[in-house]
């Protein structure tokens, strides 16, 4: 499933053709994908400029002139393909090429900056849905949501707060998205890395008896921020489906220091370690035994 830095790199390439235009023609071509389109889907978005196109998670917000904003997930294997006159293209990066068959494209949004943006998803596990902008905090898909870990209020005290007296794992409380919102398999095994912590780790280590952070706490943060600032600047990491709406795959797959390392040397200066996999949470973990303590 698409991750921060993926929905963020899509964000950015829908931003020029959706941004300030108006939704001319919106058109669904079954009934559902993961849920079933609202009855009025296509006529609550015909006719509307979108204002803004923001994320919130993994989650496209795209602001409307009617005060209703229209909420996008990737799902699997879901992604925009943008059409225009000269030329086609798809944004975000994955790992394994997104779908191109055309019968798998489901909805379309013709826009009045000439773009046509197309939604193709062969697994049918992203979604769309229009609320009022009003009833968005209240929103089941949004309102649980853990803090941005790009924003201003995820730090090292946050982080130590929401982890104090947890007796899961380290892997596991970054993958809660009450905790952070956005992180998932990829980027957590990444950023354990960077901060030398074993995804082992109970994280309730992250904080003192206090609830106040740790050493590590910080240096965690350092290294969740560190990674997805590189990846969203690398187009995202082209796994499984996930693509640009330029059509590009992501290229952030090849700085992977351990995750799909199985069996490889430890990329730690001074660390004999090879990269070890283990089934964690029903997920691959990938790390070096020798170095994440």
């Amino acid at each position: 499933m698409p991750e921060l830095p993926e929905v963020e790199t899509v964000r950015r390439g829908l931003q020029p053709v959706m941004e300030g235009a108006r939704i001319v023609v919106a058109e669904t071509r079954r009934k559902d994908l993961r849920f079933p389109f609202q009855k009025d889907f296509v006529a609550r978005l015909t006719g509307q400029t979108v204002t803004g196109l923001g994320r919130r998670a993994k989650y496209l917000l795209a602001d409307l002139g009617s005060g209703d904003v229209l909420l996008m997930h990737l799902g699997m294997s879901g992604s925009f393909r943008v059409l225009k006159p000269d030329d086609a293209t798809t944004p975000g990066e994955f790992h394994h090429p997104r779908g191109k068959d055309e019968s798998h494209d489901h909805v379309m949004f013709r826009m009045s900056s000439g773009a046509d943006i197309v939604f193709n998803d062969p697994r049918r596990f992203g979604y769309m849905k229009v609320i009022p902008r009003n009833a968005l905090d209240g929103e089941p898909l949004l309102k649980d949501l853990g803090p941005e870990p790009l924003g201003n209020e995820f730090d090292a005290a946050m982080l130590a707060r929401s982890c104090a007296n947890k007796k899961t794992s380290l892997k596991a409380a970054l993958l809660d998205q009450r905790v952070v919102a956005g992180l998932g398999n990829i980027y957590v095994c990444e950023a354990l890395f960077r901060a030398q912590l074993s995804p082992r780790r109970l994280a309730a280590t992250l904080a003192t008896k206090k609830a106040e952070p740790t050493e590590r706490a910080g240096k965690l943060v350092e290294a969740i921020h560190a990674v997805l600032n590189e990846a969203i600047k690398a187009g995202g990491s082209s796994l499984r489906d996930h693509r640009q709406t330029s059509g590009e795959l992501g290229y952030f797959q090849h700085s992977f220091q351990v995750y799909d390392r199985e069996g490889q040397p430890c990329r730690t200066r001074g660390c004999d370690g090879v990269v070890k996999r283990f089934t964690q949470n029903g997920r691959s973990t990938f790390w070096c035994p020798k170095c994440q303590k």
